[in-house]
């Protein structure tokens, strides 16, 4: 993996260069009276009667609220004055997030019969996939979209070796639609410090798999999409990306490596190119899917990653891209059986999906 260039931001935060070949990144000093932070800028607490951890994050109520492009952070600011990133252009780059859900090193207290609250230790990051504020990962050049894995990639290996980080998200959410609050094309990293409610619940699953069958769960799902064929939406020597069976979102596309490996760190070089390429193809579609009617798809991307530790073994990295479209007009909206209940209803078939995604055709043929 290639090093990125380091600089600091004005209070103290970490800001991370990452350059297509050719390109040197030249940071200025960050010049804003920015206020010092608290170390403690949040809270968990444990909700007894699920057996969740919840995030109390207050701070966040005072993060940037749809700027106008003029006031956007994550353009370039040359001057060291206007914005998160003080550069005069970048290619990638990350950098900690001034309104973090999670801050700081430390793990989780021990679970007591009462109330139990911690400082909400953990990092949280924001990756902007390009300068241009106008454009979308869908649009990136092959070479600049393997740059936007290879920082993922980086950051995944740090903050899984970072002290008391249990899980790595990566992901993106595109789209007012969605609840994006800054347009320009970026996403988030996540370094929880206790594995998220969804990723325990697919672990046990698996286990529960593997010490009935002696197989992995996410491999034995994947070949049996493969075999079925229906749901396929793009196919290579190396990954496929497919519509899963029991889909929950009116638009979800899974993208799994052909090879079970845990998380990004363990894809080799061919098989980083692989996953840049089929994930702009698949993103591609997206955009395609409505236009010229209506804008590009709104959608969440979500990496799942997994350490390679025996509470995490089973765990088969694969990305699940969802959208709330559920036709040129309407929308998806998570109500009482979805948001109080967890129990999704879907307005239309995994299989009908999948096919009006191969006929839009993608950068794979």
């Amino acid at each position: 993996m290639t090093a990125p260039t380091l600089a600091k931001l004005a209070d103290g935060r970490d800001l991370l260069f990452f350059a297509l070949a050719g390109h040197r990144p030249a940071p200025v000093a960050d010049r804003r009276p920015l206020p010092k932070r608290d170390p403690d800028q949040s809270q968990l607490r444990f909700d007894r009667s699920t057996g969740q951890w919840v995030i109390v994050a207050a701070l966040r109520q005072d993060r940037t609220y749809k700027p106008p492009p003029d006031q956007c952070p994550l353009c370039p600011g040359p001057t060291g004055l206007t914005t998160e990133i003080p550069a005069p252009d970048y290619d990638v780059v990350v950098f900690e997030n001034r309104f973090p859900s999670l801050s700081g090193i430390g793990g989780l207290p021990p679970l007591g019969d009462g109330f139990t609250s911690a400082p909400g230790r953990g990092r949280c990051e924001v990756i902007c996939f390009s300068s241009d504020h106008t454009g979308s990962f869908a649009e990136l050049a092959p070479a600049h979209a393997r740059l936007v894995v290879d920082a993922w990639r980086h950051r995944t290996a740090e903050l899984m070796a970072a002290p008391g980080v249990e899980q790595v998200f990566c992901f993106e959410n595109r789209g007012e639609e969605i609840g994006v609050t800054l347009a320009h094309p970026h996403g988030q990293i996540y370094g929880y410090p206790y594995l998220t409610p969804r990723t325990a619940a697919m672990l046990q699953q698996a286990r529960e798999h593997r010490m009935r069958n002696g197989d992995n769960l996410f491999a034995d799902l994947l070949a049996r999409e493969v075999a079925d064929g229906g749901r396929i939406v793009a196919r290579t020597e190396l990954f496929t990306a497919f519509v899963p069976f029991a889909a929950r979102w009116p638009v979800e596309v899974h993208i799994y490596p052909n090879r079970f490996v845990h998380n990004l760190v363990e894809l080799d070089e061919d098989e980083l190119d692989g996953f840049a390429r089929i994930y702009l193809d698949v993103l591609g579609r997206f955009d395609r899917m409505y236009a010229p009617a209506i804008g590009p798809l709104p959608y969440m991307s979500a990496l799942h990653q997994f350490a390679d530790i025996d509470a995490q073994a089973d765990g088969y990295f694969h990305v699940e891209l969802m959208s709330i479209r559920r036709s040129a007009t309407k929308l998806k909206y998570l109500a009482a059986s979805e948001s109080a209940m967890d129990a999704f209803i879907s307005d239309v078939t995994p299989e009908s999906v999948a096919q009006r995604l191969r006929d839009l055709g993608g950068q794979l043929g």
